[in-house]
């Protein structure tokens, strides 16, 4: 269920109704004495508040405005001096010939006034453009470093070969078909187990043949 929304009195906004309406009776009060009877005098407060909350609204998009300051400052003396002129200063029941003239002409500055706020558009700040990488000149080229000369290692001396010893070569003993079969299962399981080929010193001890015998087996392994 959507939460329900609580009215809380606000002491600002309750100064501002009590406000409005004063200055709204006084302006009302003033149009009457200038001469605009009937609805005429109801229409001069609406449009004096009408100017203010415009020129506000232009002020809160563009503080710097000289135009939205000027309708501001204009619609606020109005409000303003209605309020003053109705506390005792001027004479309502015989009021002056200016009074007179600057209420008969105020529908054309308002109207002014509001037409200019309305249709002036708001100065935006430009976006600056996205940071764009030069492309190289096709006609400059980067120099090439220069190319090095290939040096060659000076040539060792050969030591002159020394005769080798001729030794008897001992004949490879003759392995058992049945050992070949042993021992490739022990180097298969020696492969699982650690992930490398068995040597020929492991595969010695794990057979217990004589060294020869475990070179001829690893040899046939291969």
């Amino acid at each position: 269920m959507a939460a329900r929304t609580v009215l809380r009195p606000d002491a600002v906004l309750v100064q501002a109704v009590i406000a409005g309406a004063l200055s709204f009776a006084h302006l009302h009060d003033l149009a009457a004495a200038a001469g605009q009877g009937g609805w005429k005098a109801w229409a001069y407060p609406v449009s004096v508040d009408l100017l203010l909350v415009a020129a506000w609204r232009r002020l809160r998009a563009d503080r710097r405005s000289r135009l939205a300051w000027c309708w501001f400052a204009v619609a606020l003396f109005a409000s303003l001096g209605a309020n003053v002129a109705t506390a005792g200063l001027l004479d309502i029941q015989h009021p002056p010939a200016w009074l007179r003239i600057g209420v008969a002409g105020w529908p054309a500055i308002a109207f002014l006034g509001g037409t200019l706020l309305a249709h002036t558009t708001t100065p935006t700040a430009p976006i600056p453009p996205a940071p764009t990488t030069p492309e190289p000149d096709p006609e400059i080229q980067e120099p090439t470093p220069p190319a090095r000369e290939a040096v060659e290692p000076p040539a060792r001396e050969e030591a002159p070969a020394l005769p080798a010893a001729a030794e008897p070569a001992d004949p490879a003993p003759a392995v058992p078909a049945a050992l070949v079969a042993h021992a490739r299962k022990v180097a298969s399981d020696h492969q699982t187990r650690t992930g490398t080929a068995i040597d020929t010193d492991t595969l010695r001890s794990r057979l217990g043949v004589p060294p020869q015998l475990a070179d001829a087996i690893a040899a046939q392994l291969t």
